[in-house]
């Protein structure tokens, strides 16, 4: 990411959330990359998260990222205990010591983004959320999230980013926000990290690709459903997929019971730099997902040049051009037909070419538009540029 810096009136920035590096998904290679560009823009940026195994204390990244890695306790999925007032004595004294001008946290389920924020605003410090989820209405644990957290902790947000449409009018309802302070700025992703490989794409097998945490939102049961039913209709074709979590048994047990060991490859959790080799392997990238405000793993699939198959659920249909992706509703017999389709043209040679794909994905998606970022950053403090 080569950018000039710019002659503006620079920040100090604290982004905060409980999901970063070493851990792997979209929130956290959004949260470092947003921080790099801010960097080399000029801005003096700080990120604070919940210690990781032995990575404690403050450590230092790419570009002298400076990352605050606290003693927190984790109780469920990467998400730290929430205390308000137990986490008061550390963020106090990180935000005075960097002279924070800005905090921004990130992701509905991070109770270290919340608590930053409410104690940022007690202490005066502007404040950015960006929502990278979608929630229900209904069940006990969206009634919980939208009511005990979303609308108390975003009553005093300064102003909230969505990274689709679907997910603004999501976070609005959900927490009773003005829209006038909710804005939309999609996501983005380092295309130079993920670029085809022409040779494997027209040589190798068919090959379906699936990346992605295994648990029922991203819809591992229909991943399950999905993969036999292909493999009786298509002898030739084979699937590789990436990722760990609790419906991983399940997935082994299809295997075993369709006898597809030589076709099905579970690979398990995979490091962030190990992706791309991963999707290079393939064609077609399939995303089951039961609902997503954006999906960063299709973009990445698609600036490898794979043809996408996906659930038509949340914002994921604002992310690609039809031409680039298939959507069905997420129902097994629909999406074997999708693939079905995808398979023939991949056979009869009718896919998009990959180098192609991959400059106009290099066109949509790039992380200079942060600069959409910084605008909302220059209207806090009052700055119009």
């Amino acid at each position: 990411m080569a950018h000039s810096p710019v002659n503006k009136e620079s920040f100090n920035i604290a982004l905060v959330s409980d999901f970063f590096c070493p851990n792997a998904g979209g929130v956290e290679t959004h949260i470092y990359f947003l921080a790099q560009c801010l960097l080399e823009l000029g801005h003096r940026v700080i990120v604070i998260t919940h210690a990781y195994g032995d990575r404690r204390g403050i450590r230092y990244l790419s570009n002298g990222l400076k990352v605050y890695y606290l003693p927190f306790l984790v109780i469920y999925n990467g998400c730290s205990l929430a205390t308000i007032i137990g986490s008061l004595p550390w963020l106090r004294k990180i935000f005075l010591r960097e002279k924070i001008q800005l905090i921004h946290g990130h992701s509905t389920f991070s109770s270290m983004a919340h608590e930053a924020m409410f104690n940022g605003w007690l202490m005066g410090i502007k404040t950015v959320f960006t929502d990278h989820s979608l929630f229900g209405f209904a069940d006990a644990s969206a009634i919980l999230t939208n009511t005990l957290v979303l609308q108390y902790s975003l009553a005093n947000v300064d102003r909230v980013i969505c990274v689709s449409y679907t997910s603004k009018e999501n976070t609005v309802l959900r927490g009773k926000l003005d829209p006038r302070k909710v804005f939309t700025i999609p996501n983005a992703i380092e295309t130079r990290l993920f670029y085809p490989d022409p040779k494997q794409f027209y040589e190798n097998p068919t090959t379906i690709i699936f990346l992605g945490r295994l648990v029922y939102r991203k819809g591992a049961d229909l991943l399950c459903a999905v993969i036999p039913k292909v493999c009786a209709r298509h002898p030739q074709v084979r699937f590789i997929v990436g990722g760990d979590g609790p419906k991983r048994l399940e997935l082994e047990e299809m295997r075993e019971q369709y006898h597809l060991h030589s076709r099905v490859t579970l690979l398990g959790t995979l490091p962030h730099d190990m992706v791309r080799e991963v999707l290079v392997q393939g064609q077609i990238f399939i995303n089951t997902s039961l609902t997503e405000a954006f999906c960063m793993s299709i973009v990445e699939a698609a600036s490898c040049g794979l043809h996408v198959v996906s659930t038509k659920v949340g914002g994921i249909p604002e992310v690609l051009p039809a031409e680039f992706i298939s959507l069905e509703e997420p129902v097994p017999e629909l999406l074997v037909d999708a693939l079905s389709v995808a398979i023939k043209k991949r056979e009869a040679k009718q896919l998009m070419d990959p180098l192609q794909k991959h400059k106009a994905v290099s066109n949509m998606y790039y992380w200079p538009e942060v600069i959409s970022t910084l605008q909302l950053y220059d209207c806090i403090r009052g700055h119009y540029w």
